[in-house]
């Protein structure tokens, strides 16, 4: 089959590779010089199969409510006068309940579980080189009462398979002895050795690399336009090049929209509304002064919610959620006040090890913002669409780098009319059963 992939994020790239690994015609196409410049670039670096938990939960709605009047909360929601933003906050409450979390860990799990495996499979087949670390994830916790909760969390998902066990704070400076200068504040923690770390933008970039020896068609510097569907089916994708401003079609036997955020407005133009809406993050950079003090194992900050990742010589920090529209601004007083957040509890946690000076301060913490393509339960929209010849893979949260290769895998299988191995609700796929006459399966259904 020809087969179009619009945005080489990792999901984008990941889709690609697995096409291409079954005999596919692929073409990907994405506005940036090159793939993983946009959401995929500067991540918290984590594969965290184990903490594939959704935002929304029982507690969630009052943290939101506090959170609102702090500029450095976890989650701050900004109204907008934004019909989808309403429109997803009233579908993101309706999933703050137990029954719909635990629903929910399910899928995030199995697609998480699946993923790891197929990234395995991708690593150990290229070779790729992506300052990878296989020394598991720790979460610790400075708030008894927060620590308390973590056996039910770890219990959970024990359920599905997940080995996430509660450790003491010695055991946890046992497994990270860098975590020593904070120790006083820790009460305890969780740690999943199974879980690791990596640089999404190097991997996704390589892999990209690998995808046009294999002898895909890269368009990149190509915006697109418009997406051609009449009469209930995609006719041609329109893009334009940024370089010569050629407008171009391309036809294809399927179309698979990876746009993150920016699926919504895209699949909008031809009236297909999909409940995705975008989450800014932030992240910064740090070059490491004490190689040897510095933590080897990524780890997850419990009550400011971001995660820290050693990349080689570097020390990445990220986190936050930002619910405010398409806003990528870096130099507004919110902003800046949610970078100096990051970088302080760097120092907070790791004193003297890596340069955590501000710009006025002579530093280069290498600040950076992206929109987490999130739905309200958390869980991705793989499969397919209602406009035939058109498919979606879209819509992972803060979960793409731990997600991408399995979902790229999964939707490869779909569109090759293959079923893939774990228990999901992949995107329109049961309508399809059910209009062949095949017994209709549990399926996700948005929003619901």
């Amino acid at each position: 089959m020809k087969v179009t992939v619009l945005g080489a994020g990792i999901i984008g790239v990941s889709t690609a590779w697995h096409l291409l690994q079954r005999g596919h015609e692929v073409t990907l196409v994405d506005r940036q010089p090159d793939a993983a410049l946009e959401t995929s670039f500067a991540n918290a670096a984590q594969i965290s199969v184990s903490y594939c938990e959704p935002w929304a939960n029982r507690e969630a709605p009052l943290k939101a409510l506090k959170w609102m009047f702090s500029p450095t909360s976890p989650l701050l929601f900004r109204p907008q006068l934004d019909p989808a933003q309403w429109r997803w906050g009233l579908q993101f409450l309706a999933q703050c309940n137990d029954a719909a979390f635990e629903r929910n860990v399910a899928q995030l799990v199995a697609l998480g579980a699946y993923s790891h495996a197929a990234l395995k499979d991708v690593v150990r087949e290229t070779g790729i080189q992506y300052q990878r670390l296989e020394r598991g994830i720790a979460h610790y916790y400075v708030d008894q009462h927060a620590f308390e909760g973590a056996a039910g969390a770890a219990e959970l998902m024990a359920r599905f398979g997940v080995k996430r066990r509660v450790v003491s704070r010695e055991e946890l400076l046992r497994i990270e002895p860098a975590l020593s200068a904070f120790a006083d504040r820790i009460v305890g923690g969780t740690f999943t050795e199974s879980d690791e770390s990596g640089d999404a933008r190097v991997f996704t970039q390589q892999l990209a690399a690998l995808c046009a020896a294999r002898g895909a068609r890269l368009l990149f510097n190509h915006d697109i336009e418009h997406l051609d569907a009449t009469g209930g089916a995609l006719n041609a994708v329109r893009v334009r090049s940024r370089a010569t401003g050629v407008l171009s079609a391309l036809k294809a036997d399927a179309t698979v929209v990876a746009c993150g955020s920016y699926t919504t407005p895209l699949l909008a133009r031809i009236g297909v509304r999909v409940p995705i809406y975008p989450g800014k993050g932030y992240s910064a950079t740090l070059p490491l002064l004490k190689h040897d003090q510095a933590p080897v194992v990524s780890m997850i900050d419990d009550s400011l919610k971001v995660a820290m990742s050693r990349l080689g010589n570097e020390l990445r920090v990220a986190g936050t959620i930002e619910l405010g529209g398409f806003d990528l601004s870096l130099d507004t007083p919110l902003a800046r006040q949610r970078c100096e957040m990051l970088v302080r509890r760097i120092e907070q946690v790791f004193p003297g090890v890596a340069d955590t000076r501000l710009p006025a301060e002579g530093g280069n913490p290498r600040f950076w913002t992206g929109l987490r393509p999130a739905t309200p339960t958390n869980i991705p929209l793989i499969g397919r669409l209602p406009v035939k010849g058109l498919w979606i893979n879209a819509g992972h949260g803060t979960l793409g780098w731990t997600h991408g290769a399995g979902s790229g895998k999964a939707l490869a299988e779909l569109i090759g009319g293959e079923r893939p191995a774990m228990a999901f609700g992949f995107q329109g796929m049961e309508a399809a059963r059910a209009a062949r006459g095949a017994p209709a399966q549990a399926s996700f259904s948005p929003g619901s």
